[in-house]
């Protein structure tokens, strides 16, 4: 006789696993925080694809210490960003957003007031300040239509954050300026990004359901049975056929391996990337992989969780190759 009980397929902390509701992934800035006073804390980069990394292990102790090892790695490109409009808190709800972009190419595509507006006429009473900022995509070879995301300062007080705003208004401001909030010593990285989309799946492609006997009664590929007559209903914990990719994921503690501009170290293949192109701007280098397919926007923040196993961790880049390369 078959086990009255048995462990659940799929976990729960994913529901509901339904399509994104946007490719650029939103952030909860409350948790992240950084030692440097003056940054962002926050960046756009489009994922370039992966590659393998030849790195030195500087780690203490390590069975690997001061040897070459081999590592996969994601490239991203990271183009300059700009910032669109200055948003004022009270209680952690916006009172007021003011637009300070002048971008001739911005106002193309999006409605704005000829004008930017003033700035000195801000809110008395605020207890925060955030910025909207847009991507350059255009310097890339993606797309030439920016993204937009509202990121975080870091900052002593609201007065310094205001203050570093206003020296940033209409300035291309590069990856640099975020990799100054990263902690030194641990160079850990959170990734936010939509997974590759990959349609309408079944049980067993979706939550792992084993496939049932070859001779059983109306499919295989499928659960034995959906549930009780009452309720009369199947519950959202049955594993059932539906969306399967596209969905919004973080992914905690990527090792910052390398970053540096493509003029002052070109790691392009001869072809380019493959589903990408060359890159074209700043890039960064990360341990591991990224959620999403190639030209996917990513989103970077400082590690708000670092464990002691990732931040021990010292590796010195040596070299990067690539399938493309190999094949050439």
């Amino acid at each position: 006789m078959a086990k009255l009980s048995r462990p659940r397929k799929g976990s729960l902390q994913f529901y509901p696993r339904k399509r994104a509701a946007k490719f650029v992934h939103s952030v909860n800035w409350k948790p992240i925080s950084s030692n440097s006073q003056d940054s962002l804390l926050g960046f756009i980069t489009y994922k370039v694809g992966m590659a393998t990394a030849i790195v030195k292990d500087l780690t203490d102790k390590s069975p690997t210490a001061k040897k070459k090892i081999v590592l996969p790695v994601t490239i991203l490109e990271a183009p300059a960003v700009k910032i669109f409009s200055v948003r004022f808190y009270k209680f952690n709800k916006p009172i007021k957003d003011i637009i300070v972009s002048n971008d001739k190419e911005l106002k193309r595509k999006l409605k704005l007031s000829k004008s930017p507006h003033d700035l000195s006429k801000i809110p008395q009473n605020y207890d925060d300040i955030k910025i909207l900022i847009y991507s350059l995509p255009k310097q890339t070879s993606v797309k030439k239509t920016p993204d937009f995301i509202e990121i975080a300062i870091s900052g002593k007080d609201k007065e310094q954050k205001l203050n570093f705003i206003k020296s940033q208004i209409n300035k291309e401001i590069p990856v640099f300026e975020f990799l100054k909030s990263i902690d030194k010593e641990s160079n850990l990285l959170d990734v936010r990004g939509v997974t590759k989309g990959k349609g309408f799946s079944g049980p067993v492609k979706r939550f792992g359901v084993n496939l049932r006997h070859h001779k059983s009664e109306k499919g295989v590929r499928k659960v034995g049975s959906l549930g009780p007559w009452h309720p009369a209903r199947v519950t959202f914990r049955t594993p059932i056929a539906g969306q399967l990719g596209l969905f919004s994921r973080i992914s905690y503690n990527h090792k910052l391996i390398n970053s540096s501009l493509i003029s002052e170290k070109d790691i392009n293949p001869i072809h380019g990337f493959k589903n990408y192109g060359k890159i074209r701007t700043s890039y960064i280098i990360l341990k591991g992989s990224v959620p999403g397919p190639a030209k996917r926007a990513v989103i970077l923040t400082p590690s708000f969780r670092a464990t002691k196993y990732h931040s021990k961790k010292k590796l010195e880049f040596l070299e990067l190759i690539t399938k493309w390369t190999s094949e050439t």
